[in-house]
């Protein structure tokens, strides 16, 4: 059943009710919603954003009614870009988004990708979230698409996430969005940056968002800039939280062979991937105060607080390794199992997997499951996929630090 006849059938008992109905629509674009930018499910201004909705029958529904309806929305719609509809259910009013955000579970516990906080929480355990990344050569930019292959049009591909490279004197910045063009640190749309050294073997994920656990390190450079109390900031300052770090193995010898790469991830515990363990999620998209913001001891304290989190061997941070690929004779060259997502060989291919030690309680199948898979199956055209513990974005970013040359890697 369509999203539209289930209000026809439950409320369209005459012509009275079609003019407030397009009245709502036509001034929060209910039906046209752009779903790559929607609003947060959990936004603190909801109530006072909608006054039309607040005062007209939608806001007046029946809670159960509106659990039944969004119920089976969320139940029908599981694909995009159907699943817009689902979204703009959260953005009528302050009652829906609290019953949407009711409804829709997390990537974890269902497989769907719905808000733009679904790209900050981990993946689904069973099986993994198949996208793939697509390259732009002049621009220096990256759009990663939900989507089994490029093959489907744009329209069937959702857009998730967008990079781009920066190169500076000595490090380089890939800034990362939830738009395709929106690349301002400053911008709703930030979601994060990468950032390497001058060799390229190391590597930095910082986001904007700081994580449950409060493991990471918060830093940014406008933390020491002082405002006059004459003036106004035009908005608070973008804080940019390490949440993990990637390294590649130096070759000196220049011998022949794959990369290799660990990637610590401070935000998630190596206790997650035991049997019963569970994984940071955030919930909402955190909004910061001038005073918080511009507080300098507060990068003293979550220094602090990182370096007794890493004292203590249960809280330990989780650390990912590539999957040693073995040698095909006849074919002379490394070869891994991608399982057939991946289809033209490349030095950036790889897989990762739970780097832990024998003493630690995991089970053999978690060592071996492979956590982010990314490889190269035509000009410009990668597959990404990713599974539990990781996030899309953390994700992404892990496979944008393949991209950038190594010069004393390779």
């Amino acid at each position: 059943m369509q999203f539209k006849s289930m209000f026809r059938d439950s409320k369209g008992r005459n012509g009275k009710d079609k003019k407030p109905k397009q009245q709502t629509e036509n001034k929060f674009g209910v039906g046209n919603i752009n779903y790559r930018s929607a609003p947060d499910e959990s936004s603190s201004s909801s109530s006072s954003s909608y006054p039309l909705c607040h005062e007209s029958m939608w806001a007046n529904l029946p809670p159960e009614l509106l659990l039944d309806i969004i119920g089976r929305l969320e139940a029908n719609e599981t694909t995009w870009p159907a699943r817009k509809a689902v979204v703009a259910c959260a953005s009528v009013c302050k009652s829906w988004r609290e019953i949407t955000k009711e409804i829709v579970k997390t990537p974890e516990e269902c497989g769907l990708l719905t808000f733009p906080m679904s790209l900050k929480q981990p993946g689904p355990r069973d099986s993994p979230i198949q996208c793939f990344i697509r390259r732009e050569r002049a621009t220096s930019t990256y759009r990663l698409y939900l989507g089994l292959s490029p093959a489907l049009s744009v329209e069937a591909s959702k857009l998730l996430l967008a990079a781009r490279r920066i190169k500076k004197a000595t490090k380089t910045d890939t800034l990362i969005s939830f738009t395709a063009n929106d690349f301002s640190q400053t911008s709703d749309n930030y979601a994060g940056r990468l950032r390497s050294n001058f060799f390229g073997s190391k590597f930095y994920i910082h986001d904007c968002q700081p994580p449950p656990s409060n493991s990471a390190t918060q830093s940014h450079a406008w933390s020491w800039k002082r405002i006059s109390s004459k003036k106004v900031a035009p908005r608070p300052p973008i804080c940019n939280y390490n949440v993990a770090t990637i390294s590649y193995e130096l070759n000196v010898l220049r011998t022949r062979g794959p990369r290799r790469m660990n990637c610590t991830i401070h935000t998630v515990p190596v206790s997650a991937i035991e049997e019963g363990g569970t994984a940071p999620t955030p919930s909402t998209f955190s909004s910061y105060g001038i005073d918080e913001t511009f507080d300098t001891s507060s990068t003293n304290r979550a220094e602090s607080k990182e370096s007794s989190i890493g004292n203590n061997t249960s809280n330990r941070p989780l650390v990912l390794k590539n999957k040693s690929p073995r040698w095909h004779e006849q074919l002379q060259c490394w070869c891994l199992n991608f399982r057939g997502r991946v289809t033209v060989a490349s030095v950036k291919n790889f897989q990762l997997v739970a780097d832990v030690d024998p003493s630690e309680n995991i089970p053999e199948t978690e060592q071996e499951k492979v956590i982010l898979q990314f490889g190269k199956i035509g000009k410009d055209i990668f597959t990404m996929d990713y599974r539990y513990p990781l996030s899309a974005f953390q994700a992404f970013a892990i496979c944008l630090s393949s991209f950038d040359t190594k010069p004393v890697c390779e």
